[in-house]
């Protein structure tokens, strides 16, 4: 444990990517004080880390182990231990008989089957191959014709915790004008997004996951008053038109973009969409699908203009989301905005062990996110995942698609 957060806070700069630093800046060493007992010592207070801890995307690294070892041969102490890796094929894992938990987990071993189309996914798993689907990987239109092409499987949709938004390069003519960035903001359909992918299911909010599932959620009132946010949508298209016009662009001189999105359906089903609104405000957009594989190297890079990206929360957590996305130093803050005033609020806000005095600070930072047009969050998604009866314990979680993957008390009625 201790390497591990040594490594997280950047003390050997072990890791060439490192998003997961920015979640512990407070914290300065562990110190080991036994088999089983380590101290976390804080330069400030940290509500939040304990959670932060529990986080599915927060696991100890056997730091004996090389990198390149633990790259293609992972070990550790879950209840199940890796067996195979095929590319494009299958992930292989069995029991694992020291697990610390006595008589489990129930299952002798899991594989998982790598499909890259979600329909042809979806298809093996109506044809009964597979026992459950990937996390929140069935839509709600495709939950419908899994009904009736399986009516007996379970599905369960809930929110994921997942954003659809919208980035824009700040450094990149012309969108390193204000104003452009602002029209862009007020030309988003937000209802339609919802209406289209999730069929009415998904909610419009800030960052924060908006209640009741979020503790951190801005109530509608409070974020209907935001910029981008407040008024009916013709009046804002309208408003975005005139800015845009203001600047010299109009029906005979659209401004030319490529909006950039990851190959996965998840990111190019709104991305279309996206690409439509804004060409309703004097842009000549047209859709860059750039390969998965070499998708965050763009980001990293600041190698697009206008993009659409989808980002999930590991917990419910300021902390996780707001300061893994806006913090100035933050790796995954791919637009790098950075406000320092905005800096010290999160900093502020990741001392305060009162929640309600936290949840106000939230709010105050979602208010000048949204003035600043920084990442403009389009929309919470929710999503199903479906399993065949025969599937047995499994309990979906409701604020990330991140931690519930150990599957220990998962087990087969067959």
């Amino acid at each position: 444990m201790q390497c591990t957060w040594h490594r997280l806070i950047g003390s050997d700069e072990y890791f060439q990517r490192n998003p997961r630093r920015v979640w512990y800046g407070n914290l300065q060493k562990v110190t080991v004080d036994g088999d089983h007992e380590a101290t976390f010592h804080l330069s400030k207070p940290h509500p939040s880390l304990i959670t932060l801890l529990a986080s599915g995307t927060a696991p100890v690294y056997p730091c004996h182990v090389p990198a390149k070892d633990m790259r293609l041969k992972p070990i550790g102490t879950g209840p199940f231990k890796f067996v195979e890796f095929k590319t494009n094929d299958t992930i292989k894992v069995v029991r694992n008989p020291d697990y610390w938990k006595p008589g489990r987990p129930y299952l002798d071993a899991i594989e998982w089957g790598i499909i890259s189309s979600r329909a042809t996914r979806v298809l093996a798993f109506v044809a009964g191959e597979f026992d459950l689907t990937f996390v929140s990987d069935v839509t709600v239109p495709v939950s419908k014709q899994v009904a009736l092409q399986a009516p007996t499987a379970i599905c369960k949709l809930v929110p994921t915790n997942v954003t659809v938004n919208l980035i824009v390069n700040r450094d990149a003519a012309p969108f390193n004008n204000a104003n452009i960035r602002r029209a862009m903001m007020l030309a988003l359909d937000r209802q339609g997004f919802i209406d289209i992918i999730t069929e009415g299911k998904g909610r419009i909010s800030g960052a924060m996951m908006p209640p009741p599932h979020g503790n951190w959620g801005m109530p509608a009132d409070i974020l209907t008053a935001l910029p981008g946010y407040t008024g009916d949508l013709a009046t804002r298209q309208a408003e975005a038109r005139k800015i845009m016009e203001s600047l010299g662009y109009g029906p005979s001189n659209r401004l030319k973009v490529k909006v950039s999105t990851r190959d996965f359906q998840a990111y190019r089903d709104p991305a279309v969409i996206l690409v439509d609104q804004l060409n309703k405000i004097h842009f000549a957009a047209e859709l860059e699908v750039i390969e998965s594989s070499v998708w965050f190297g763009r980001m990293l890079r600041k190698n697009y203009a206008v993009g659409l990206d989808l980002r999930g929360a590991a917990v419910d957590d300021p902390d996780s989301m707001l300061k893994g996305a806006y913090a100035c130093e933050s790796e995954s803050n791919y637009t790098k905005y950075c406000n320092r005033e905005v800096e010290e609020l999160l900093d502020r806000q990741s001392q305060e062990a009162d929640a309600g005095k936290r949840k106000a600070l939230v709010w105050e930072i979602e208010r000048r996110l949204a003035e600043d047009v920084a990442n403009p969050i389009i929309y919470h998604g929710a999503a199903n995942t479906c399993w065949q009866p025969r599937v047995k314990g499994h309990v979906q979680h409701e604020n990330s698609i991140y931690n519930n993957w150990r599957f220990e008390d998962v087990w087969l009625d067959k």
